[in-house]
């Protein structure tokens, strides 16, 4: 083989792995199909799947890691199932699945502090996994029947989640560590390292599950499937401050624009997308998508909105300005879960 063809599979050694990134979208929509079992990866801009890879038994909600390199799926099962899919963005395929143990019913999740955090509903506990030890490292019970959806604070010293079937919202906020010792001694801390936690019960409505903190966290709002109501608590007192009726039946998200000025509501028996007004508390429009809907994920520059229609077997794109729907993507059977992925 002569000196210059050696060079030029060099060169293209070197070069392939730059053209493969460059096929990686920076921003992707990430959507799962119950029915497929799947996690499609949609390019942002051009909303065309680019992959999909294989999550596990009942997938339900997925999130992606703080750099957009690694999503998490919760395999549900109704407390069935006890793991969580990874997949690796990056090279779009799917990483060996974390074992959860007696933790079963993963749902709800989110990835705050370099850590994945999840809701074991058949356990009624919430928990944490942490990716760099490959361990669950955290485990705290809510004492709630069916601990669904999950909300962590970047300062990790707040979490809050719904409780569908006891029809209420755990607030538990960080303690700072108890100090004490023997009599005589410098006093050191006691108690879990770091600290312990409060948990206050707010009861709010029956069936209690989609909510969203507002984006400047002063208050929290749930939509209760079962009276159609939405819950608003005061963060700050903990208290439940407003009650609306909303006419959301069947609703199960529920999510605030990037702005905070509007929510959208969904509902698996609902045919539109509810769009209330944060300020005034009023209906701003129903947004016809089909015979139901589920997953609801805002694209962080505030431009659009995207929400899994299960029954339709479709993701609907709505134009946050006009409210109006302005495209379908096909990203298998049953849509659910979704989540934005932002590549560092």
């Amino acid at each position: 083989m002569s000196t210059r063809n050696i060079s030029l599979i060099l060169v293209s050694a070197m070069i392939s792995p730059l053209l493969m990134a460059q096929n990686i979208p920076r921003e992707s929509l990430l959507a799962l199909s119950k029915h497929d079992h799947t996690l499609s990866i949609v390019d942002a801009a051009t909303l065309k799947v680019l992959a999909k890879a294989p999550v596990g038994e009942d997938p339900h909600e997925v999130i992606a890691s703080s750099d957009g390199r690694t999503a998490y799926v919760s395999n549900y099962g109704g407390g069935a199932y006890n793991t969580l899919a990874e997949i690796d963005l990056a090279d779009q395929k799917p990483l060996p699945s974390i074992d959860l143990g007696p933790l079963r019913g993963p749902h709800g999740l989110t990835f705050v502090g370099g850590k994945t955090w999840f809701t074991a509903e058949a356990a009624k506990a919430i928990g944490s996994y942490d990716p760099a030890s490959k361990k669950v490292d955290w485990i705290l019970g809510t004492g709630q029947n069916r601990t669904h959806m999950i909300f962590v604070s970047n300062d990790l010293k707040r979490i809050v989640t719904t409780n569908v079937s006891s029809g209420t919202v755990s607030i538990i906020d960080k303690t700072a560590p108890r100090m004490g010792g023997p009599p005589g001694a410098p006093p050191r801390p006691m108690g879990p390292p770091g600290g312990d936690w409060d948990e206050t019960v707010v009861k709010v409505g029956n069936g209690s599950e989609g909510f969203d903190v507002s984006p400047d966290g002063k208050e929290i709002w749930v939509a209760n499937a079962q009276d159609g109501t939405i819950s608003i608590i005061e963060a700050a007192s903990k208290k439940v401050i407003d009650t609306l009726a909303a006419n959301v039946g069947s609703a199960n998200r529920l999510k605030f624009t990037p702005d905070g000025r509007r929510v959208f509501v969904s509902g698996l028996r609902m045919g539109s997308v509810a769009v209330l007004d944060a300020a005034t508390r009023k209906e701003i429009k129903r947004i016809a998508v089909g015979h139901g809907a589920a997953g609801i994920i805002m694209q962080p520059n505030g431009t659009r909105a995207f929400v899994a229609c299960t029954p339709d077997n479709y993701v609907v794109v709505i134009d946050l300005k006009s409210l109006e729907v302005t495209g379908h993507i096909d990203v298998g059977p049953e849509p659910d879960g979704l989540a934005w992925a932002v590549m560092h």
